[in-house]
């Protein structure tokens, strides 16, 4: 598949199809579904998580049918699956970022969704530039491959246990300063007028820093999808569908992230391969798009399942 912006009719048409599905079910989420705060039940999470799931999956099929059959088609899913899974971890950061600022659950829904919105429109603009650079500047591609086998690398030996503090955080530290901030969450508000003028509340903080954090995890897997596809159509697809499916997916693994102490292993093997597959083509060495399927999904599943029969033993607390 040729680098480039979207030239094929097809590719055109089925980019507007995405963009009415995307529109239209944000609009009923936050419109109907969820016009008033409140807690998203587990099992709300789990058909919302499936829901989002089916939308991809029969995405892929139309893009089978109607974009140039199995290869695009595995091109992605290998894509969705790789992104959805880089998700688990800005998943963890995130459960951290609401803990530490006392977030009542209720508000949960209304900080992700707007944080997803934000999501879209910048991973979109990364999306793009990458392609723009990468169709005038090929060798791009290999420092990519570089960077992610670092990641990987980095990713393995990293402590999963290790301690988040965002008050350390330049983000953090830049919004308290430069923002006029309330101390309560004024009903799950964003901002408030009062006589002074307009305040921020700790809702706009998180916000801003769950934004950011996305940003940071967006540059893994951005690259990642480069080693998988060089269409800008698939790439954009694939990386907002899972995206859109992080919220659901918040609420339904919150609880039993931990049980997944092998993903991280998982993870980075997956980014790893991803980065060296790149890297070969410099030797014009091509890892065939089934293959790189293959390899995806088995590792993650693999992790998943070795997970769930080997649990972590307990660790000691010391005194």
């Amino acid at each position: 598949m040729q680098l480039g912006f979207i030239s094929d009719n097809n590719e055109t048409t089925l980019f507007i199809l995405f963009g009415i599905i995307i529109v239209t079910f944000l609009i009923i989420d936050l419109g109907v579904l969820n016009k008033s705060a409140k807690k998203i039940s587990t099992k709300s999470a789990l058909y919302q998580t499936i829901f989002w799931i089916f939308i991809s999956v029969l995405f892929g099929f139309v893009i089978y049918k109607y974009d140039g059959g199995s290869e695009p088609m595995l091109e992605y899913f290998s894509a969705y699956v790789t992104e959805k899974a880089l998700s688990v971890d800005n998943i963890f950061v995130i459960i951290l970022i609401l803990k530490y600022f006392r977030i009542d659950e209720e508000y949960y829904h209304k900080i992700l969704f707007w944080g997803i919105i934000g999501a879209v429109i910048f991973r979109g603009i990364f999306i793009f530039a990458g392609v723009f650079l990468v169709s005038k500047l090929h060798w791009i591609l290999y420092i990519f491959g570089a960077f992610l086998v670092y990641s990987g690398i980095k990713l393995f030996f990293e402590d999963e246990e290790e301690e988040f503090n965002p008050e350390t955080s330049f983000v953090v530290k830049f919004v308290r300063k430069h923002f006029k901030m309330t101390k309560t969450h004024h009903f799950g508000r964003f901002f408030v007028k009062t006589q002074k003028g307009f305040l921020f509340t700790p809702l706009f903080l998180v916000l801003i820093l769950i934004e950011t954090t996305d940003l940071i995890f967006a540059v893994d897997s951005i690259p990642a999808a480069f080693a998988i596809t060089n269409s800008e159509f698939i790439l954009y697809t694939s990386n907002i569908f899972a995206v859109l499916g992080l919220r659901a997916m918040f609420f339904l693994l919150a609880g039993v992230l931990d049980k997944f102490h092998l993903l991280q292993k998982g993870l980075s093997f997956v980014l790893i391969f991803i980065g060296g597959k790149m890297l070969l083509e410099i030797f014009s060495i091509d890892i065939p798009t089934g293959v790189s399927f293959t390899v995806i999904i088995a590792t993650i599943v693999l992790s998943i399942v070795i997970s769930i029969l080997k649990p972590e033993a307990p660790k000691e607390k010391t005194a």
